[in-house]
């Protein structure tokens, strides 16, 4: 559960660059090399231009780690409609965009996501105005900051998007959770935890690399 900031930065990995034919394996390695928790990229096809995984593989994934933290991201159109199958799935902590809603709207979900007993994060694209999201910020756990463009794994990080994050830092509520996704590696965490970040989520640059390195990668990112 995602209800206050940990006491240092922290590393998410990030399931959709493991390996999917050895899932829970991969997954356990990434969480054995250091990473505290894992971070679940749900997209439909229509908000981002790609299809991941449904609540489904959640469930089976939850029966193989019962005690990992899951960080689950939906990078759909209506995720008003899916939260109650991911939180029934496994999720202890569920982001929407706010992209998709206005204030009211992402402030009810974010009610109904805790009475489902998950946390709830507010996540914004690279191209959206911080002032899109300035007024959500008291009413949920997490503010995640995407660095790049929603959709695809591999992309190089954004780094005016660092400035949302020092913004959700100084006028955000005291305990907000600041989570980086995408594009995160070590050349880029040290920019991301200076901003104020606290979970920093690795892709490629954690799954990418053999799994006797990874703990070394994990290092590197939080410093």
């Amino acid at each position: 559960m995602l209800r206050t900031r940990p006491e240092s930065p922290v590393v998410a990995p990030s399931v959709l660059a493991a390996d999917f034919a050895d899932l829970a394996a991969d997954c356990q390695n990434a969480l054995d090399a250091g990473g505290k928790l894992l971070h679940l990229d749900v997209m439909d096809g229509h908000f981002v231009p790609n299809l991941s995984f449904g609540p489904g593989l959640i469930e089976k994934l939850r029966l193989a780690l019962p005690d990992v933290c899951f960080d689950v991201h939906l990078m759909i159109s209506d995720p008003a409609s899916y939260i109650e199958p991911f939180a029934k799935a496994g999720a202890d902590h569920i982001s929407f965009h706010c992209e998709v809603l206005d204030v009211d709207e992402a402030k009810r979900l974010a009610d109904r996501v805790r009475d489902l007993g998950c946390t709830a994060g507010i996540a914004i694209n690279p191209e959206t105005a911080f002032e899109k999201v300035e007024p959500l910020l008291g009413s949920f756990e997490m503010l995640l900051v995407m660095s790049v463009h929603p959709g695809f794994g591999g992309q190089s990080f954004i780094a005016e998007v660092l400035k949302k994050t020092a913004r959700g830092r100084d006028e955000g509520p005291e305990g907000l959770i600041l989570e980086m996704d995408g594009g995160v590696s070590p050349d880029t965490a040290k920019r991301c935890r200076d901003a104020g970040c606290d979970l920093l989520v690795a892709g490629s640059a954690l799954f990418g690399k053999p799994k006797g390195e990874r703990s070394d990668v994990v290092r590197s990112m939080i410093g």
